[in-house]
């Protein structure tokens, strides 16, 4: 039995731990309590999870965030939370070597290697959904029945979560300069969630030194804002 099945209906904890570091950083810690009191996860405020998550509440959470703090910040806020998600992964889950030997190869290769290890284990992140991949230039995603857009109306594109993750991960380990657009929303009507991964031809596609993989933030957070205190969900 594979471990998509094994798993349906669960979702890799990154998708609520990334989101409650995201809007303590960006709101404030009174809004990351109310965000997940509304959501009913309060609980993984004091006890994050370590485990596989019901989707269902990777779902209420993300659907939180839209309604609570509107849809400007919730997309920061979910942005911020893929990046983070990004850099755990560089940090623990693609082992160092690997990541060496891929910043080695021409883009173009080093994307379908990226991609075939994406999806072996979207299982992880889209729980039920259905991922598929297609190497080229650009690069193109598409996820079905996506978890994060259930019950969700939109008037754009909005899976910024999904990303960001997906941009912070080409952009350290294909290209520097790699740029994600969601074309298509299931949040706006549409069969699926489509992605189009871009990058310029030629030139430098190495990440600077001087930029360090974290596992908590991109670089691009510093430094912390202020808290907004017409954002606190009331």
């Amino acid at each position: 039995m594979s471990s998509h099945r094994l798993h349906a209906g669960r979702i890799g904890p990154n998708a609520i731990t990334r989101v409650a570091e995201a809007t303590r950083w960006l709101i404030g810690d009174q809004a990351a309590t109310d965000l997940f009191d509304r959501a009913g996860l309060s609980s993984y405020l004091a006890h994050p999870p370590s485990r596989m998550v019901d989707e269902a509440e990777v779902t209420r959470l993300h659907a939180a965030m839209r309604q609570t703090v509107g849809d400007a910040m919730a997309r920061r806020v979910a942005r911020s939370a893929g990046r983070r998600t990004a850099n755990y992964l560089l940090a623990h889950r693609i082992p160092r070597p690997v990541q060496a030997a891929l910043k080695l190869l021409p883009a173009r290769l080093a994307a379908r290697v990226l991609l075939a290890a994406i999806r072996r284990h979207a299982w992880t992140f889209c729980g039920t959904g259905e991922f598929a991949a297609r190497a080229g230039q650009p690069v193109r995603l598409t996820l079905r029945h996506n978890p994060l857009c259930r019950g969700a109306q939109a008037d754009a594109p909005s899976c910024d979560y999904y990303a960001a993750t997906f941009e912070r991960l080409f952009r350290v380990l294909v290209h520097r300069r790699s740029r994600v657009i969601e074309t298509h929303c299931e949040a706006c009507g549409d069969d699926a969630c489509r992605f189009e991964i871009h990058w310029p031809a030629g030139g430098t596609r190495r990440l600077p030194a001087a930029w360090p993989v974290r596992r908590d933030q991109a670089p691009a957070e510093w430094p912390r804002p202020a808290p907004h205190s017409s954002r606190v969900i009331s």
